[in-house]
């Protein structure tokens, strides 16, 4: 069983070594992609650092900020040319507790596409302001109920993939950034009769480093789902 487990960085320097002995140590068979946007605080050196002992780790590097679809899509591709057996996505900031990810390859080994879940137990939320947790929490049941899609944490970023789910999906069509990716790989994944399972997890907002949301991702998410909507009523997914 190979696992990759990909991570974004834009400026993760207070975050990004602790983070990657924290991965790694669930797993043996686990390695780590690193995909930096050119971080200025220096992120990318930090992992050159490490990379020179661990040979599970790796890293991408790219010339500016790109955006966080494009960085997991880049992964995506790497993963599938490693032949890499489950590949999954989780944030740099400690939101997503490294300690779970042995829960979300144990489901995926049953299902498809494993998602961590804030909202399926519950809200499992800590540190959120109540008018962003509002947010995420509506937004969830606005996409359930505009798509159709049976997943309560749709836009949710720590998520498991079995290879074939990521071998069947066109990449190179994925243009989606922040929320909208998420929401655009789930729905792809569910349209194609792939088996998605969530599996409850607590998210903590982080401690370190700055928040990346901004009032576009969560514009263009809002947009996306009447896109995908669209699409599957003229089979064009």
């Amino acid at each position: 069983m190979k696992v990759l487990v990909i991570i974004p960085t834009y400026n993760e320097k207070e975050n990004i070594e602790n983070l990657i002995q924290a991965v790694l140590k669930q797993y043996e068979a686990i390695e780590i992609l690193i995909m930096d946007d050119n971080s200025p605080d220096g992120t990318g050196a930090i992992v050159d650092g490490l990379m020179q002992a661990e040979p599970r780790i790796h890293i991408i590097k790219r010339p500016g900020k790109m955006g966080l679809g494009s960085a997991y899509v880049a992964g995506f591709k790497y993963a599938l040319k490693q032949d890499y057996d489950f590949i999954m996505e989780m944030d740099a900031d400690f939101s997503h507790n490294p300690n779970d990810i042995p829960k979300l390859i144990e489901a995926a080994k049953d299902n498809d596409l494993v998602i961590g879940s804030r909202y399926c137990n519950g809200i499992n939320i800590i540190n959120w302001p109540i008018e962003r947790l509002m947010i995420s929490y509506l937004a969830s049941k606005y996409v359930r109920i505009i798509t159709g899609m049976p997943v309560k944490d749709p836009t949710g970023g720590f998520k498991c993939f079995k290879r074939k789910v990521l071998e069947k999906i066109d990449l190179d069509n994925i243009h989606s950034e922040g929320y909208s990716f998420q929401i655009e790989m789930n729905y792809k994944a569910w349209m194609k009769k792939f088996k998605l399972k969530e599996v409850s997890i607590v998210f903590t907002e982080r401690m370190n480093g700055t928040s990346k949301m901004s009032r576009k991702i969560v514009y263009e998410a809002a947009w996306m789902v009447w896109r995908l909507k669209l699409m599957a009523l003229l089979k064009a997914l």
